[in-house]
């Protein structure tokens, strides 16, 4: 298992368009990802499941990877995040 935290900076937070572009990365890959924001953790790959957690902008969110492209995974889905999910 391996884990990042990283600051969500796009403008209006994880809202409908920005959780699909996560989730469309974090499917890529045959790991688990995971979303975890207030003690509340998400499945990155179902929109709904990230929706749920409701992450505002500057929020410090963590991503957890495990299975067998888990490092891969991470490197990817932080790299979408740091850019800004497609805004």
């Amino acid at each position: 298992m391996v884990r990042e935290k990283v600051t969500l900076n796009n403008f209006m937070g994880l809202h409908l368009r920005t959780a699909n572009v996560l989730c469309n990365e974090a499917t890529k890959f045959q790991s688990a990802v995971s979303v975890l924001y207030n003690d509340s953790y998400a499945n990155a790959k179902s929109i709904l499941s990230l929706l749920e957690v409701c992450v505002k902008c500057g929020s410090e969110i963590e991503i957890i990877c495990e299975g067998p492209d888990e490092l891969c995974a991470l490197e990817n889905v932080v790299a979408v995040i740091n850019n800004g999910l497609g805004e």
